[in-house]
């Protein structure tokens, strides 16, 4: 059984935005709105976290963050009505139709990575990715590893009487990403490259000490860059 995970590497990463770009149009997130934004409501499933140096303007360090799909996810916790769920593969997945909009999940949720929709932002029409659902008011969202990937993936094996295979599945941020930074795939697989990547020394998984055993783990950067 595949154990979906994500490692980063943030020697590779430029900040360029390409997987936060990519993850948006792939999976039909909306533009809130600036009065939204200034609420402190903007929905971003891969965000990329900047950190300055006051002392040194030019020089700054990039942290990508996606839904981190902890083993032991404290979201999935405090759900009363069971729509946020780790699954067999090891994704944590959401159940729009079955939101109550409560937002305990995003309360418990350490990296902040569960987005409420406060509006229905969508607008019917051209333009949005007819395999994901767009989500309405009250809803809670996060990022799923483009799970309809997974499924057209796993649908395109089937019919050509295969298993899956390693590259079958990526994706969008990992596909979108000019440098590489992002390695996707399976984490019980030890000689998958994901797999390899995450018994590195460099590896580390955010707020490791919380006991949720991150599937996303990044890779930690061998010097400082100077962009000055």
């Amino acid at each position: 059984m595949a154990l979906w995970g994500m490692t980063i590497d943030l020697d590779l990463c430029t900040g360029c935005q390409a997987c936060a770009l990519a993850c948006k149009a792939e999976n039909n997130i909306p533009d809130v709105g600036t009065v939204d934004v200034r609420r402190g409501r903007r929905i971003a499933w891969m965000e990329v976290l900047v950190q300055t140096d006051p002392h040194h303007p030019g020089r700054a360090r990039f942290l990508p963050r996606p839904c981190l799909h902890c083993d032991d996810p404290p979201c999935t916790k405090v759900c009363p009505v069971f729509a946020t769920f780790r699954d067999h593969n090891g994704t944590v997945g959401q159940v729009y139709a079955q939101c109550i909009g409560c937002r305990f999940c995003m309360a418990a949720c350490p990296y902040n990575a569960k987005y409420f929709n406060w509006r229905t932002y969508h607008d019917p029409g051209p333009g949005q990715n007819p395999q994901v659902s767009v989500r309405g008011k009250g809803v809670v969202e996060k990022c799923t590893f483009c799970h309809h990937r997974l499924l057209l993936a796993e649908d395109r094996a089937r019919g050509e009487g295969r298993p899956l295979a390693p590259g079958d599945y990526v994706p969008a941020c990992v596909e979108a990403c000019p440098t590489g930074a992002i390695t996707f795939g399976d984490l019980a697989d030890p000689d998958s490259a994901v797999a390899h990547q995450a018994r590195s020394p460099r590896a580390f998984r955010l707020l490791e000490e919380l006991g949720t055993r991150p599937k996303v783990i990044h890779l930690a950067a061998r010097r400082e860059r100077d962009h000055a």
